[in-house]
Parts: C-alpha cells; structure tokens; sequence
C-alpha cells in the first residue's frame, strides 16, 4: 500500500492502536509488554511489501492476528516469567501506557496468569474480545471445536481459582436476590450483592449485538445487568438450573432469549457470565416448553457453555 493508501483517520488510528494494546494487555498481563507486543506488530506491518499490504483488505484483522500470535509465542517462553517480572518492576508510566485499558482488575489478571498460554489465548480471544472462531483457531493453532473445548476449561479454571464452598442452597439465595434487584430494578441492592470487583462476561456469538468485551466492578455490573433485564413488554425473568446452579432465564415472546449463570464466592458475585448466542440457546428452547410467569427453578435445562 503506498503512501496515500496508508493514509486513514486518525481516531481509526488510534481506536486501532488501543484494540491492539488492549488484546495484548488482556493475554500478556502488563503494560510494557503489551507495548512492546504491539510494536513488533507494526514493525511485521512494515516489513510487507507494498503489494503485500495492498492484498489485506482488512488490515485491523491482520494486525488483532499477528499480535495474538506474538502474544502466544511470549506466553509459551519458557524465561517467560523472569522476563515478566522484570518488565513489571521497571516501573514509569509513558504516554503511551495512558492508552492501555484500565478495566482489568489485579485479582482477574493473576488468575489468568495461572492458565496454560492456549488456554489463555482461547479464552481471551473468544470471550473477551468475540473474535471469529477461524481467527481464533488460526492464532492459537488449532481447531475451531478445539479452541471452543481451550475457552471452555479456561472458564472453569477461572471459577475454580476464586471458589471457596458455597452450597447450592446459599448459591441458590444469592441468585433469588439478584433476581428480585434485577425485577424491582434496584441498583443500590444489587450492587451489594457483586463483589467489588466482578466481572460480567458476554456471549453474543457474533448473531447477538451485545458487549463484546466484559464489565467489571460491582456498579459496572450492576448497571449492565439493569439495563440489560430493563422490564419490557413479552420480557420475564425466571429461576431455573443451568450447568448444576441456579440461573436466571430470560424469556421473550415465550422463547429463551438469554441465560445468565453465577459464581458465588462468600455470599457475592463473583462472575457473572451471560449467554445470547442463539445457537447455545436452541437446547433450551427446543427442551422447554414456553415460559410462564412463575419464576420458580424447575427441570434442569442443557449446558450453556
């Protein structure tokens, strides 16, 4: 691509340049790898040919492509941790570190440090940034199904590194109350209930317009679950069982439209993860029969994620 073609907005520029730094602080867990990361993503930018820009039609996906692939290649470095301490205690922050995203909470990051780089890659790619399975599978190295089953353990590996015993009874409750602040609506309440830092995820599968990215801390969260379950006509809120827990079941026009299940860590939310893809929608609309307004936990419904 020559000069005139290199030549775009520069809010695109720079709404460009913070996707990258962002994937890469997400998947490496510092701000100045996560710099360097993207750097090198430029330098491989500019290290094409001119016809070979000129052939990339979409030069953002390139780039999300190549830094996920620089991303995993630090990850799988067996100096790796050495290398990331280093980085972490050289201390400064330089104007470019402004333009990394602030919304990762330390308790998140340090479980995600804990999966293995595969894991990390599928699961950051997927559910945090909703990238195309092909993507994901050609950054990761493996299949679509086998990226799926990656994100899928990373989940549970991140429920399990913040749970302590909570009975299905207690877990049960604490779903009841979330309900009832979603219903009301009431903010104040159902802030009181997320831990200070929870984190809500986002399953819209691309067939959904929902966030692509995840909320944290407990009046984030709470806000986005109001607006969310604002009450509508043909809109109703139900208790049902999903993945062994109780979950909250969106109906619409007598289908599932969402379902929303829980971590619960200490009587508060810890997770909250929302499914609206309607592919892993279709067990439950094809197992229940149409909702009714009692709002009771009934037959135990297919496994959302």
């Amino acid at each position: 691509m020559g000069q005139a073609g290199d030549t775009v907005p520069i809010a695109e520029l720079l709404d460009e340049r913070r996707h990258l730094l962002s994937v890469a602080h997400w998947m490496l867990g510092t701000g100045p790898e996560a710099e360097d990361t993207v750097a090198e993503t430029y330098r491989r930018w500019y290290s094409l040919t001119d016809v070979q820009r000129t052939g990339i039609t979409e030069p953002r996906t390139w780039l999300t492509r190549a830094t996920g692939t620089i991303c995993l290649a630090r990850l799988s470095r067996p100096d790796r941790r050495a290398v990331h301490a280093g980085e972490s205690d050289s201390g400064g922050t330089t104007g470019l570190d402004r333009a990394l995203p602030v919304d990762i909470s330390d308790v998140l990051l340090d479980a995600l440090d804990t999966l293995p780089p595969v894991e990390r890659a599928a699961f950051v790619l997927n559910d945090v940034f909703a990238m195309p399975p092909q993507t994901v599978a050609d950054i990761v190295g493996q299949t679509p199904e086998e990226c799926a089953e990656l994100a899928d353990r990373a989940r549970r590996s991140l429920r399990d590194s913040r749970a302590h015993p909570t009975t299905p009874r207690q877990h049960d409750r604490i779903v009841r109350a979330v309900q009832q602040a979603c219903a009301t609506p009431d903010a104040t309440h159902l802030a009181a209930l997320l831990a200070p830092d929870a984190t809500a995820f986002f399953d819209g599968g691309g067939k959904v317009r929902t966030l692509t990215r995840p909320v944290h801390g407990n009046q984030h969260v709470a806000r986005t679950l109001l607006t969310l379950l604002t009450p509508l006509p043909h809109t109703t809120l139900h208790l049902r069982s999903a993945n062994g827990r109780t979950a909250i079941v969106v109906g619409h026009n007598d289908q599932v439209a969402a379902v929303i299940s829980f971590d619960v860590t200490d009587h508060h939310v810890t997770h909250v993860w929302a499914v609206l893809n309607p592919d892993k929608l279709r067990g439950w609309n094809r197992l229940h029969a149409p909702l009714d307004e009692r709002g009771t936990p009934s037959e135990a419904g297919p496994r959302t994620r």
